[in-house]
């Protein structure tokens, strides 16, 4: 039986959107639970497009997803080179074949004759008009002149393209694997452009070339390339290739949050959310995208939010590893129709990542986030105790600051509306009593400065829950955080009496 190999083919164009990060996924995920090969494969024969950095960029965000490549321009297998434009003689070579069988043709036209078509040709019913069966005698190419009339031109270096030549009055179809039998009316394909005039391939004949040559068994794209099928099952029969064409599947798009129409970056950026896996710097506009990574989210979430974005387990259960997705994922129950974005949602998969998380296993990502707001912490075992205290409270990593910092240095800035609320004289008589208390507690824990506390409101006839806000906001700055007599265990008697102190200071 043919080992599975799949392939995710990502052009360096700009950033990862969530789109192509889900293609990779499915495919490695395909791949993996068949124990077979996810391959990477740079499709940079488009250099009009070429971003620099781009293909660096595409590999950190898969690395920072856990979708690790066998086989990349970075760790090549036995079929490099993975980057198309490393390829490029092999594409003339199949499609100088294709001309010499009849089944593609050179086209000298230029860009003012093929404007000129579309203008003569452009009707109320065919606004667009092709470069197709009904139109190619008609154009300047090797059907419809004399082979002398080519030679002629290719001897003065005339250029050209080189076009497939699409049959007329026949329905192409093919199996796919989540949509089943699909069938194309060949009339109404154009004659694709295989081969550029720069010598570079299109998509449509590198893509066909190199899935035969790296032996492919099941390629995943988007539904935006059904209309594509039909070309590229003319090629790997015009190749002789087609009992070696892997199996297909197109998969459904991702949608806008209201659910018309594909998701876009402008969408993100309209709406407060981040469409790309990383940020992403637009080295041509100077353009900064925001990306989950750095928006805060862990990559096991993304990943799980992913996996479920067009696809269920048929199973109750949400929250899946890495592991276990590949264990449970199959293509039969990827859905056929386009599935919404939720930012709500993937918030949601984010906060049960980090809740369900080891301290120890957020401790570095958490040390860094610190670190950006210029906190350092060097014992572990303290950063370790405060992120078990505060890792329920945080929706995204960067929660940590907001939830953390006061284990770290004084609050910056204290709530005193809420503080007024509930406060009077015999509160702030309280405090200054409870501050001396403080100074005489033999063991400092969470137990005796509550047991103190308890006693000492108990003597001023003031009901403990009336101070323990106070307390909170004189500690946290605000209406959040653990338990407060546990904060105050942790960061010290010294800071606790120094805030306690600050802010009668300050009432």
């Amino acid at each position: 039986m043919q080992r599975v190999r799949t392939r995710f083919a990502p052009s360096p164009t700009g950033g990862l959107h969530l789109g192509g990060v889900r293609t990779a996924l499915y495919s490695y995920l395909f791949a993996k639970r068949h124990g077979g090969d996810f391959v990477l494969r740079v499709e940079d024969t488009d250099q009009s497009r070429f971003v620099p950095g781009a293909e660096e960029y595409i590999m950190n965000c898969l690395a920072w997803c856990g979708i690790n490549p066998d086989e990349s321009p970075i760790h090549p297998g036995p079929y490099a080179p993975y980057r198309q434009s490393e390829r490029k003689e092999q594409y003339r070579s199949y499609a100088e074949q294709l001309i010499r069988d009849g089944f593609a043709y050179y086209a000298f036209d230029t860009s003012e004759e093929l404007e000129k078509m579309r203008e003569e040709l452009r009707t109320p019913n065919n606004p667009s008009p092709q470069y197709d069966h009904t139109t190619r005698m008609k154009m300047k190419n090797s059907l419809s002149l004399s082979v002398s009339e080519v030679k002629d031109l290719l001897d003065k270096q005339t250029p050209y393209v080189i076009r497939i030549n699409m049959p007329s009055n026949e329905i192409i179809s093919f199996q796919d694997m989540i949509r089943g039998e699909i069938k194309n009316d060949s009339n109404l394909v154009d004659d694709k452009v295989l081969l550029k005039a720069d010598g570079m391939p299109t998509y449509h004949l590198a893509v066909v070339v190199d899935d035969y040559l790296m032996k492919i068994t099941h390629a995943f794209r988007g539904e935006e390339w059904l209309p594509s099928a039909p070309v590229h099952i003319k090629l790997w029969e015009y190749l002789g290739w087609k009992e070696a064409m892997p199996e297909w599947a197109h998969l459904p798009l991702i949608l806008k949050p209201d659910g018309n129409g594909k998701l876009s970056k402008r969408d993100g950026d309209r709406l407060g959310f981040p469409v790309f896996a990383m940020d992403w710097h637009d080295p041509k506009t100077g353009e900064i995208n925001k990306g989950f990574k750095e928006m805060g989210f862990l990559p096991e979430a993304f990943i799980n939010m992913l996996a479920l974005l067009g696809w269920h387990s048929g199973e109750e259960k949400e929250i899946f590893t890495l592991a276990e997705l590949i264990q449970t994922f199959s293509m039969e129950r990827v859905h056929k129709g386009g599935a919404r974005f939720d930012f709500e949602k993937a918030k949601y998969f984010n906060h049960e990542w980090i809740k369900h998380s080891s301290p120890e296993k957020l401790l570095a990502q958490v040390r860094s986030t610190l670190s950006s707001a210029g906190i350092i912490c060097s014992d572990d075992l303290y950063l370790t105790e405060v992120i078990g205290l505060v890792k329920d409270r945080c929706t995204f990593m960067n929660d940590f600051m907001q939830q953390a910092s006061y284990f770290f240095h004084h609050p910056t800035t204290i709530d005193m509306e809420s503080l007024k609320a509930k406060w009077d004289d015999s509160k702030k008589a309280f405090f200054s009593a409870f501050v001396n208390h403080l100074e005489n507690l033999e063991t400092w824990s969470a137990e005796q400065i509550e047991t103190t506390f308890k006693i000492l409101a108990a003597e001023h006839n003031i009901k403990p829950g009336e101070l323990q806000l106070p307390f909170r906001l004189m500690l946290v700055g605000g209406k959040f955080g653990p338990a407060v007599f546990t904060i105050a265990a942790m960061i010290g008697r010294e800071a606790t009496q120094q805030r306690i102190q600050h802010v009668i200071s300050l009432s």
